[in-house]
């Protein structure tokens, strides 16, 4: 859903309940109004995978510029395919700002991809999230945290809560007014019986700001 989109009856029911949870998520939600979550555009889950490897530990703009030089590289595609990945040159990719280690996490994810590990698009969304990130997060440098978010918004899952995520357990201590926040089991927990729209009460712990 964009922003321009009205909330669908899943959305709105989503946010009463989560209204409905406590005084703390009712005047968070009244504060900050529809879930308004923005679905970023579809794309296959190696191209997805590829550019969250690019973009770790880096700030967007960092993130933007080793990115854009990698796809310099290959003029005539949108995206260079696994096989365009595998036969350029090292030192060529390299040049683009990548790390050894995120050069053969990429290089490991386009392997993967021409073997049949990383599924389609299509195939992707017959599966079940905790089988997505069992398959996804044994390939070199892919944690669990960068297959939530392709399950969020690549595969729009609506029950998907991020425990590793900072915004998410941070947001959820300054929601309660906790002196720390709490452990990922902890967090997921919690986070349990808000099944089956965490993904929406993921949004709404992103929209806490945090120090």
């Amino acid at each position: 859903m964009t922003a321009a989109n009205p909330p669908t009856e899943f959305h709105r029911q989503a946010t009463a309940y989560l209204a409905s949870l406590d005084g703390d998520w009712a005047r968070h939600i009244a504060m900050i109004g529809p879930c308004q979550l923005q679905l970023r555009q579809a794309r296959e889950p190696y191209e997805a995978l590829v550019r969250a490897i690019a973009y770790q530990q880096l700030h967007s703009k960092a993130g933007d510029a080793i990115l854009a030089r990698l796809l310099a590289l290959y003029p005539a595609a949108s995206f260079p395919s696994p096989e365009q990945l595998l036969n350029t040159e090292l030192a060529q990719q390299r040049a683009c700002g990548f790390s050894a280690a995120k050069l053969a996490a990429i290089r490991g994810i386009a392997q993967a991809a021409l073997d049949g590990v990383i599924p389609t698009r299509t195939q992707a969304l017959k599966l079940p999230d905790e089988l997505l990130i069992e398959r996804l997060t044994a390939l070199r440098g892919v944690g669990r945290w960068t297959v939530e978010m392709l399950l969020i918004f690549g595969l729009a899952r609506l029950d998907v809560l991020p425990v590793d995520d900072r915004g998410v357990r941070e947001g959820y201590r300054r929601l309660k007014g906790l002196a720390a926040a709490l452990t990922r089991g902890q967090m997921a927990k919690i986070g349990q019986p808000w099944s089956p729209y965490r993904t929406i009460a993921t949004w709404y712990l992103w929209r806490i700001p945090i120090r």
